[in-house]
This record gives structure tokens, C-alpha cells and sequence, in this order.
């Protein structure tokens, strides 16, 4: 069933001369600027008793404004009973520790058995609340932490806290190749000119930037941390790949095994057989877009992947010792 969203306002002397839209996104912030600029133009907003379904419409402070419309639930998902490994969860927001192989929101491919999917049976009010409160994505073999709105407002003020680049998320990984030390990859991202289901470093694309900090050496691969500045889809594995350093495991960027000279057998297979993007979203911070606390989680690194760096830690250490490395 649709919620009804009724709401009557005066509009503040302080907006004389702003835009209609402008106005109500001060008025009512916790709708986003697009769902406002949608009730108006959908004739759902009136001003003094006059439907007004011109965003750029000027305001003169003390006018008599009244929303008088409807969200409909997200009707075309159902809700799975999936487990969800939640770290944090209150009254407007919950914590995920996405395990990998979990594809985040259904499409092409994956009609069910998603993160939403199990969010909406997790929390049925979600189904009036955007892409079931999903504000950002991690892809579908890419393990860790995913912060989800429970209510409309939580949800838009989380958005902006992303685009105002206020939310903290980390990552650890393992790339190939030797990484003498860090640095910043400022580079747009766009869709692959080719392969369309592929990201690409491209001049067109959207900006971009990806720093990164060396916290390990291997003989044939390097252990990174990472911060995320923007969010656009495969950033890490895009941009590691773009400096020659894919990702471990990367089926689609490059991250085919390459065993360090006189590897073991186990340190082969394990290679052989790592089959995702050696990637863990390990740290995520925000101020609480309802109460305004800062508030931090860690998720653990995941056992595939503590696996692989100790093997290649050891690798590393019996070379070294005996004078190959």
C-alpha cells in the first residue's frame, strides 16, 4: 500500500526570491531534491491554494505551501528470508557485513536473491523507502561493511553526506605486482567504449579519485589499504588496474594468477583457485544522518583472503632466507 505524504507550511521570509524547488528542499529536508522537484512537477504541491508545477517559480516569504501526495512501495521486489550479517542497527539506519558472492540489488541476471531482497525481509517498512534504503553498492564478490536507510530521511541525508564526500569507507586489498609506495589515482571513470558491462579509465567519464597506501610487500604482490574519495562502480579494481597493479582474482580487470618465481605448489593453487577481486570493504565511518554522532565500524578481513596473505607472507619469508627474493 502507498504511503500518503501530507504536509502544510508557511514559506520563511528568508526565502524571498529563492526558486520553488530551492525552497522546499530548505522547507522539507527530508525529502531529496529530485522526489521534491517530482511532486512538482506532478502538480502535487500548491502554493496559497494554487497547484504550481513550475520548479524555477519564484518566492516571496509567507506564502501557504501544501504537499498532498503518495510513495508507492518498491512493489517489484519480494523479500527473501536471507541471512544478513548486521553489525549495527538502530531506529534509522542498520550496518551490513556483505559476505562475497551476495549481488546487492536484483538486475539483469539476478532477478532475487539479493541484499535487497533480504533487507525487505529483514524490514518490511523499507518497501517505501527507495532501492530499500541501498545508498551505496558493493559489487557482487566484493566483501565488507554497507551502511542502509531505514527511513526517507535517513536515507537522503546519507545521500548528501556521500556526495559531500563526509563518509569514510575503506578498503583492504591485494593487487599484483610490487607497489614501492602510495599514492592518489585521480582518474575519470566511464563505461568501457567496447564492453559495456566494463568500467574504463575514458576522458568522458565522471571524476574520480582512489588513494591508496602500501601496508605489505610480497615477493609478486603487495597488500594495499585504500580510500574511496568518490564512488563509481569497479573504482578500486578500475583504478588499480589502470597503474598496472589489478586486483588478485580479478575475472574482469586482469588479476589472473602470477606466481612469484620457485612458489610453492599450495601457493600456486591458491592463487589458481582465488576466483573474486581480492577486495574488503574493512572500514566505514559517517555521522549519524538522523542524531549527527560520528560513529564508526570494522569488519574483520575474511578468511579467503587472510589465507592467501599469509601464504604469501610465508612465501616471502622462506625466499628471503634463502636469498631468491
Amino acid at each position: 500500500m502507498a504511503e500518503k505524504i501530507q504536509h502544510r507550511d508557511t514559506v520563511p521570509e528568508s526565502c524571498l526570491g529563492k526558486r520553488f524547488d530551492q525552497t522546499l528542499a530548505e522547507m522539507f529536508p527530508d525529502y531529496s531534491r529530485s522526489r521534491l522537484k517530482e511532486w512538482i512537477l506532478a502538480g502535487h504541491v500548491s502554493v496559497d491554494g494554487n497547484v504550481v508545477d513550475r520548479a524555477r517559480e519564484k518566492m516571496f516569504g509567507g506564502e501557504q505551501i501544501v504537499i498532498n501526495t503518495e510513495i508507492e512501495p518498491e512493489v517489484r521486489f519480494e523479500a527473501q528470508d536471507l541471512p544478513l550479517n548486521i553489525v549495527y542497527e538502530d531506529d534509522d539506519i542498520l550496518v551490513i557485513n556483505k559476505p562475497a558472492g551476495f549481488v546487492v540489488h536484483p538486475g539483469a541476471g539476478n532477478p532475487d536473491g539479493t541484499v535487497l531482497n533480504a533487507l525487505l525481509h529483514h524490514c518490511p517498512q523499507l518497501d517505501i523507502v527507495p532501492r530499500a534504503g541501498i545508498v551505496h553498492r558493493l559489487d557482487k564478490d566484493t566483501t565488507g561493511l554497507m551502511v542502509v536507510a531505514k527511513t526517507i530521511a535517513a536515507q537522503t541525508n546519507l545521500v548528501e553526506s556521500l556526495q559531500a564526500r563526509e563518509i569514510t569507507r575503506e578498503y583492504e586489498a591485494i593487487a599484483n605486482g610490487i607497489m614501492t609506495a602510495g599514492g592518489v589515482v585521480d582518474q575519470p571513470i566511464g563505461r568501457h567504449a567496447t564492453k559495456r558491462t566494463h568500467m574504463a579509465v575514458t576522458f568522458s567519464g565522471r571524476p574520480s579519485v582512489t588513494h591508496y597506501r602500501v601496508m605489505e610487500k610480497f615477493r609478486l604482490h603487495t597488500r594495499l589499504r585504500l580510500r574511496l574519495e568518490t564512488g563509481r562502480t569497479h573504482q578500486i579494481r578500475v583504478h588499480m588496474a589502470h597503474i598496472t597493479h589489478p586486483l588478485v582474482g580479478d575475472p574482469v580487470y586482469g588479476g589472473r594468477p602470477r606466481p612469484p618465481k620457485n612458489a610453492s605448489e599450495a601457493l600456486r593453487e591458491t592463487l589458481r583457485q582465488f576466483k573474486r577481486q581480492a577486495l574488503h570493504a574493512v572500514m566505514l565511518s559517517l555521522y549519524h544522518p538522523i542524531t549527527g554522532v560520528q560513529m564508526t565500524w570494522h569488519a574483520d578481513i575474511p578468511e579467503d583472503m587472510v589465507k592467501l596473505t599469509n601464504m604469501l607472507r610465508d612465501d616471502t619469508k622462506l625466499n628471503l632466507v634463502e636469498g631468491d627474493y
